[in-house]
């Protein structure tokens, strides 16, 4: 058995021909070197075979992976390297769709990564680092979880007091309240990664937080920044709890299509309509529409018909 510690996706595909030098080559430009315990993922154009290089301390593993049919799904160039956890890579190397499982949460998506680098502001989610300890604390019954988790608590009884305040008072209860209490959050982790086991769940929920720091006190400087992203997650539940039942849609134009109904009938109760009776209206004027006019159909502008 191996022990994997972390998973990298290369973005740009190799040449399944190559052996273990050149494939390592590819790491070490990302890197720098290859880390112990950590595996490296590589394509092919088509996204048929994969090869997996991994260092285990002491040498180098190579192996390869074929679909007999579809395509492995990865993820577009832009940036070098993706980073993904096991139930991630479980899913990946059976062909299924993987980019929505980064532990639960939404805000690991790689796509949004490269849009930090381009000027893009991050705003971390407090909740998805709460979370973290909050599992080890319920099911392992952590002492140092439940430590931490008084600290995040603090941070959240202060939005609960800002929340119907206006952007200005938002910001200096925030600042006065709040960024003492981030502040002391952000010392404890610092004193706790030095303590805890690397490795272990407490340290990589440590590691979570510090990575992400800037972002997730991004909203103690911006009054418009809400502390998490619960309610965006919220509003898209019904279709994460039922993404099983459509994965496989037949096609890729199927797929699309379905996308597409499902994004009109979400904007549609998001503006606040009935989204059978949004979606019966315009079907039944859709034939007679002019397509120059045709975003009038579109939820944002839609009215119903006299």
């Amino acid at each position: 058995m191996i022990r994997i510690d972390a998973i990298w996706l290369a973005t740009e595909p190799i040449d399944m021909r190559v052996g273990m030098d050149k494939a390592l080559a590819r790491v070490v430009k990302v890197f720098g070197a290859a880390r112990p315990h950590h595996a490296y993922l590589f394509t092919n154009k088509r996204s048929t075979r994969i090869k997996v290089l991994v260092y285990d301390g002491f040498g180098i593993w190579l192996a390869s992976r074929r679909l007999n049919k579809g395509r492995f799904a990865w993820v577009g160039s832009g940036i070098d390297m993706v980073g993904l956890n096991p139930e991630q890579l479980r899913a990946l190397v059976t062909g299924l769709p993987w980019e929505n499982l980064a532990n639960g949460h939404m805000n690991d998506f790689p796509g949004y990564k490269a849009l930090f680098r381009s000027g893009i502001t991050e705003a971390g989610c407090m909740a998805h680092a709460r979370r973290r300890f909050h599992e080890l604390w319920a099911n392992h019954s952590s002492q140092i979880a439940g430590e931490v988790l008084d600290l995040f608590g603090r941070l959240y009884d202060v939005e609960r007091e800002v929340s119907l305040l206006d952007e200005g008072q938002r910001l200096a209860v925030r600042q006065t309240q709040a960024k003492p209490v981030a502040d002391a959050l952000h010392q404890w982790l610092l004193i706790q990664r030095q303590r805890v086991p690397s490795g272990g769940a407490t340290f990589k929920a440590i590691e979570y937080s510090l990575n992400r720091w800037s972002a997730l006190i991004h909203y103690l400087n911006d009054p418009r920044v809400p502390i998490d992203n619960n309610w965006v997650e919220n509003q898209i539940r019904p279709v994460a709890l039922g993404r099983k039942n459509w994965m496989f849609a037949g096609s890729l134009r199927a797929g699309k299509r379905a996308a597409a109904i499902m994004s009109l009938i979400h904007s549609a109760r998001l503006n606040g309509h009935d989204p059978y009776g949004y979606m019966k209206d315009i079907l039944e004027r859709l034939p007679l529409q002019p397509f120059s006019r045709i975003n009038e159909l579109l939820p944002h502008h839609w009215q119903p018909a006299p």
